[in-house]
């Protein structure tokens, strides 16, 4: 992703709060063309292109900027472990949630500004926002795809902003998506929280997508596993450590029972295509359709000076 300008003590850069700018359907084609199109897909792809064949496991070292992320992720799981669930009748939706995600919400721009150098502590007001929504919806106690594309905005600001660099590629998927999924799946279990927008047993999960995606990169040109071994529970458990998507799919079989082509069709589907070069490469073709271009998800994204809403200037 581009960088804004060269964080100098002479860039006079003027934050602003984050806004909802996709407001009806017809505005789809103004964000696909947007900067902030253009700068989240850059880092999703150059992340899928970082994990490439690599396995979680491989040492690499972490910046302080990334440890400095763990930290905040581990912060926000203790927080989950601070706030009971509530008894209540509902089986779906604990209160309890809200007042998570109220605290993560006072505390959010000091958090942010742990993260941040002095000359940008200014764009905690931006940042903040897509922090807090990366892990759910308060009022309606659900979490999904754009929820976890606030989070992918939320590290593309940090790659812009320079706070994270190229070295930090193989640190953020394999440390920081992975400590996010700890945190994420946990609201979802502690609270029950529902799928948000979830197309049941036609979308690909109900929760996630960019694990899946960068996860099968992971798997190109594996000599032994094949897409057609990850439905079987025991290999997804015995590579779940290595390999993000088998991780994926191990949650997958613990949250739910039955016939694999049954709670998960797509995915089965998925299973059926011969190598993981053409699964990754579907994947991004299916986010950018599923995800990116779907009005539901897209109308509670923001926009700021850092994800502009402006013409990319690649168009």
């Amino acid at each position: 992703p581009d960088v804004i300008c060269a964080m100098s003590s002479d860039c006079h850069h003027t934050f602003r709060a984050p806004t909802k700018e996709i407001h009806s359907p017809a505005d789809i084609e103004r964000w696909t063309k947007s900067q902030a199109y253009s700068d989240i897909m850059g880092l999703v792809l150059a992340l899928n292109d970082a994990a490439k064949g690599k396995k979680s496991s491989i040492e690499y070292s972490k910046s302080p900027a990334v440890d400095q992320l763990l930290r905040l992720l581990d912060r926000l799981d203790r927080l989950i472990d601070e706030t009971p669930p509530t008894d209540q009748p509902q089986r779906f939706g604990n209160k309890a949630f809200r007042t998570w995600h109220a605290q993560v919400l006072k505390d959010s721009e000091g958090l942010v500004s742990e993260l941040l150098s002095d000359e940008v502590k200014g764009a905690a007001v931006e940042l903040s926002q897509y922090l807090t929504g990366g892990f759910g919806d308060a009022t309606r106690i659900d979490y999904g795809t754009g929820h976890e594309l606030s989070f992918a905005a939320f590290l593309c600001c940090l790659f812009k902003l320079r706070i994270l660099r190229e070295d930090d590629y193989i640190g953020i998927v394999f440390s920081v998506i992975r400590s996010y999924l700890v945190v994420t799946r946990k609201l979802q279990t502690r609270y029950r929280m529902e799928p948000a927008g979830s197309q049941g047993v036609w979308g690909l999960d109900d929760f996630q997508f960019l694990p899946f995606v960068w996860g099968s990169s992971q798997l190109i040109g594996h000599p032994r596993l094949l897409p057609k071994s990850f439905p079987d529970q025991s290999i997804a458990k015995e590579f779940a450590g290595d390999y993000l998507f088998m991780d994926c799919i191990q949650f997958i079989h613990q949250m739910k029972t039955g016939p694999f082509p049954e709670h998960s069709n797509t995915l089965w589907g998925i299973s059926g295509v011969p190598h993981w070069a053409k699964v990754n490469s579907g994947l991004i073709k299916m986010y950018k359709a599923e995800v990116l271009q779907k009005f539901p998800v897209i109308q509670h994204f923001v926009f700021g000076t850092l994800l502009s809403i402006q013409v990319a200037s690649d168009h």
